[in-house]
């Protein structure tokens, strides 16, 4: 076979394979999340490296509505104001945040709780762009096929929430002694206020810093609840 139609071979069969190969991961891809739609997720990333090290891992999964309200009012509070709002995209956020960060200031994400979820869920923790392209698929996969209860209902029960600490449950029973069904305000916004850095902050004996982060985010809370911006939760 000439040199020409042999490369004209060799790139359509390369082009099949690709073809194949992305409807393959879409369809893939849309059965796990539909399955993690019924099914609490067995298994994280930070799950899996905690039990590989030899790390206990504290974990109990609760359904949202056994929640206390004030936890998911805590979290929406300190990490996606406009949780119910967005299709699982903030981009006054992310513009807000690539200000900052172009300023000089601390690094900080704009991340929703939707694409948090997704990375938690499905993905590794890292910032290459393949990972957040995967990000923002499985973002619109879960926005579409779960709704935002089940989105925060996967949130509150696989965030890591303390050295080997995963779910509110876990972070309820390891800081306060109680279920997450009972916590106060209080107690939540302490847990949501160690979640930026839940290895090196601790609800139970907050420093100064979280205490005062905390108190911000139970004011956030209660005027939430107030104004009946989490009525997506409903």
């Amino acid at each position: 076979m000439p040199a020409q139609p042999r490369r004209r071979s060799i790139i359509s069969r390369l082009i099949g394979w690709t073809v194949r190969l992305v409807l393959l991961f879409v369809l893939v891809s849309v059965v796990w999340v539909a399955a993690y739609r019924f099914v609490p997720v067995p298994l994280t990333w930070p799950m899996a490296r905690d039990a590989i090290a030899g790390h206990h891992v504290e974990r109990e999964w609760m359904a949202l509505e056994r929640i206390a309200r004030s936890v998911p009012r805590a979290a929406i509070g300190a990490e996606d104001a406009r949780f119910c709002a967005h299709s699982g995209f903030d981009f006054s956020a992310m513009e807000a945040a690539a200000w900052r960060n172009a300023s000089g200031e601390k690094l900080r994400g704009g991340s929703t709780i939707s694409q948090q979820t997704a990375k938690n869920a499905f993905l590794w923790p890292g910032r290459s762009y393949v990972r957040k392209g995967l990000e923002a698929w499985f973002t619109v996969l879960i926005e579409v096929i779960w709704g935002k209860p089940r989105i925060m209902e996967v949130y509150l029960n696989v965030a890591e929430m303390g050295p080997g600490i995963y779910g509110v449950e876990a972070a309820a029973q390891h800081y306060f002694k109680t279920s997450a069904a009972n916590l106060s305000q209080r107690q939540a916004a302490r847990i949501a206020a160690i979640l930026p850095q839940p290895i090196k902050r601790n609800a139970a004996t907050p420093g100064r810093f979280v205490k005062r982060y905390a108190r911000r985010i139970e004011r956030s809370a209660r005027y939430i609840g107030k104004e009946g911006i989490d009525n997506c939760l409903r």
